[in-house]
């Protein structure tokens, strides 16, 4: 059996899935992309062969006993079923406090079931019959199981007078109605999910509301494989939980589109389980635009914030490596099945030849035109604007803090010329070597190789250059050419401009690129083309 499902989107063709059972889907967005309407759309299609399981709804028992009628259950579940078929189910429930009711019955009557079954082939003799049934679990022995793999240690049982009970690490048993929010919420999941018919279209909306992931995660694995004979689809919020389910696949939400208070269509694309990429590139996939901007750095870097400030229409994602830069864009524009992403990388200069930057380019990797993120935050043409701005404010001269701040850059680095330009040409001697690097033709020769590089002059030549800049008072040569965050060089400049900290400065820098255009225009500038790469369809 196959559950089919169009979606109109705004990119113009519609989305088709088909969802097999045994098969499942996550539905992931944040709030306000239309996952809810997403959702009521999959059940009208299907209500049928469906059954909504919604963890934002009524989650508490009114008592642990059952208090419906056979009667009284058919019907109830006749007006829940025409009820979660509206539009308006979306957001307003008639029969919250019916849905925990039900459950509780389907779980003891499903016990009952069992029991009567195995009675009934005992009655008639067929002792092999009862025996065979008798080895099937128990919806309730089930669920206990489930539980105790999802970290929850409560344990669950039907006593006299068909009352459900509980017992929390050995404890006295206690009503159902007493369980926390989260445990009544994994009971009744795994409840509901237990004692649909084989063939069910099961919709999980949001579990992760009372539940933690160290808890919902496993569950829901556990009843996928329970529940084979059934089609699961999960709307979430938690990127985490499709990469715990790796053969799932995954639809991103990114937004809706409405005609009048009805959704129309909606941004979605589709991750296939059999993607050829890594878990840690779908976890950065997961929730993103569909431009995605690598970098180098951490997640508490300078990097992540100023880049997303240059690159607002972006997802800015941090790599620890340049290596990790290029894995990643490579990654996803090699993976024909993610056409609808569009990977993007950027690096430091670190001294890069043209040839390296042109051939890093080619990849979608973009080397910045200075030596590193400090490069950008301390630009002198930044430093002219902070200077403007904190003397609008502090009523100190703007000029006077900007030669003050270009003497104490000039003073802080001299002492520093020699190490500062053996750094720098690291690189440049690297690449040297690699250039004689043997080839395979002249390793099954076995003819020696002598590789002779004048380091000395090598520095000698780059201690020239830095002392001329120093001469020229080019600060803007010395900080786009070498790795001025190992001297005091920064700290000077942050105090000569007015500011206690670094921090202080760099935040500034932040603020000044939001509320400036012409600032944050220079920025981009520094990377190329990469702005307007960004921006073309």
């Amino acid at each position: 059996m196959t559950f089919n499902f169009t979606i109109p989107t705004s990119g113009g063709l519609p989305l088709s899935i088909s969802l097999s059972i045994g098969q499942s889907i996550f539905v992931l967005g944040a709030n306000g992309t239309g996952k809810s309407s997403l959702m009521q759309r999959f059940y009208s299609a299907h209500h049928g062969k469906a059954q909504r399981i919604s963890a934002h709804r009524q989650t508490w028992f009114a008592s642990s006993s059952v208090t419906l009628s056979p009667a009284q259950k058919r019907n109830t579940e006749t007006h829940i079923l025409n009820s979660d078929a509206s539009a308006e189910s979306r957001w307003k429930d008639d029969y919250a406090a019916h849905r925990a009711n039900i459950a509780i019955y389907d779980l003891i009557d499903a016990e009952n079931i069992r029991a009567r079954n195995i009675a009934r082939a005992v009655d008639g003799g067929n002792i092999d019959l009862a025996k065979m049934l008798s080895k099937e679990d128990a919806p309730i022995k089930i669920i206990n199981e489930l539980l105790r793999l999802s970290n929850i240690p409560v344990e669950i049982s039907v006593k006299e007078n068909e009352q459900v009970l509980a017992s929390k690490s050995g404890s006295a048993q206690y009503s159902v109605a007493e369980l926390s929010d989260g445990e009544r919420n994994a009971l009744l999941i795994a409840a509901s999910v237990l004692t649909v018919p084989p063939g069910t279209l099961l919709l999980i909306d949001e579990p992760e509301r009372h539940l933690h992931r160290s808890i919902i995660s496993p569950l829901l694995t556990l009843l996928f494989a329970k529940r084979r004979d059934c089609a699961f689809v999960v709307s979430t919020h938690d990127v985490m939980l499709p990469l715990d389910n790796p053969h799932a696949r995954t639809m991103l939400i990114r937004g809706c589109a409405y005609n009048g208070s009805m959704v129309a269509s909606w941004d979605a694309d589709l991750v296939p389980s059999e993607s050829n990429i890594d878990e840690e590139l779908k976890k950065d996939i997961l929730g993103s635009r569909r431009t995605l901007l690598f970098i180098e750095g951490d997640e508490g870097s300078l990097d992540l914030p100023l880049y997303s400030l240059i690159f607002p229409n972006v997802t800015v994602i941090s790599k620890s490596s340049c290596r990790d830069v290029d894995h990643a864009v490579s990654g996803i524009r090699g993976a024909t099945e993610l056409h609808w992403l569009r990977a993007f990388g950027v690096v430091d200069n670190d001294r890069r030849t043209p040839e390296d930057a042109s051939r890093l380019k080619e990849k979608g990797v973009y080397a910045v035109s200075v030596y590193s993120v400090e490069s950008i935050y301390y630009h002198p043409e930044v430093q002219k604007k902070i200077a403007v701005r904190h003397a609008s404010v502090t009523g100190a001269d703007a000029e006077t803090l900007i030669q003050t701040a270009k003497a104490a850059t000039l003073a802080a680095v001299a002492p520093h010329v020699q190490r500062l330009s053996e750094r720098a040409v690291e690189k440049t001697l690297r690449d040297e070597l690699d250039k004689h690097w043997p080839k395979r033709a002249e390793i099954s020769a076995g003819v020696p190789i002598n590789i002779t590089i004048d380091v000395a002059a090598t520095v000698n030549r780059e201690v020239a250059v830095f002392d001329q800049a120093i001469a020229a008072e080019d600060v803007e040569k010395i900080i786009a050419r070498y790795p001025v965050r190992e001297t005091p060089m920064l700290t000077e400049i942050t105090r000569k401009l007015g500011f206690q900290t670094r921090d202080q400065y760099e935040g500034a820098v932040r603020r000044l690129l939001i509320d400036d255009a012409a600032t944050l225009d220079f920025l981009k500038s520094l990377f190329g083309t990469l702005a307007a790469d960004l921006a073309s369809t």
